[in-house]
């Protein structure tokens, strides 16, 4: 569909948008690939609940396996735009760039050997996942439980489990936090796969 001449009111609208606004709307409708949302100021789409859009991974810095978990439909929000969309004629929008970083925040109060404790979310064939909280998980690969070789799986560990864990690595352009155990020594490189 060319959204220019179809729909030239929403294509002007989309056009006057800038990188970093913030739009206000209500969840229009939620979907398992994102949520779309009515905005304010924004006409209504032609074939879409609402000309803005949020994709999964732009709800929130949290974990979450519904997107009703961080929204519900007809929730009043605010987002930051981020691009429009040609092919569908819509604002992408982004919820989690108005709330900060828990990353960055973990990393400004956490130095690297510090002992922290930590809730074993997941064991991994490459180690284990554990839930350091406020919505932080961090790796212990398995080179770093107890010696073991990197190809060895996490036995052991249960998920539920509390454990001493020791703060090996923060890469935050990468968005990940390595681990080791107490006693175990230097983290070793482990790099996770994407």
């Amino acid at each position: 569909m060319d959204w220019q001449s179809e729909s030239p009111e929403l294509w002007a609208f989309l056009e006057s948008l800038h990188r970093g606004d913030i739009l206000s709307g209500t969840v229009a409708a939620i979907e398992r690939f994102g949520v779309f949302v009515a905005l304010d100021d924004g006409p209504p789409h032609p074939t879409l609940p609402g000309v803005g859009f949020l994709n999964l991974p732009e709800l929130s810095w949290r974990r979450f396996d519904d997107p009703a978990d961080v929204v519900q439909a007809g929730q009043r929000v605010s987002c930051e735009f981020i691009g429009f969309d040609t092919h569908n004629a819509e604002a992408r929008l982004s919820l989690k760039a108005l709330e900060p970083d828990p990353l960055q925040a973990f990393a400004d109060r956490t130095v690297v050997g510090q002992e922290l404790r930590g809730t074993v979310e997941e064991v991994l064939p490459i180690g284990v996942l554990v839930d350091l909280g406020g919505g932080i998980f961090g790796l212990v690969p398995s080179r770093e439980i107890d010696g073991r070789p990197a190809s060895s799986p996490a036995e052991g560990f249960e998920a539920g489990e509390e454990i001493a864990v020791v703060v090996a690595e923060i890469e935050l352009p990468r968005r990940r936090v390595f681990l080791s155990r107490p006693g175990s020594g230097q983290y070793a490189g482990v790099v996770l796969p994407t």
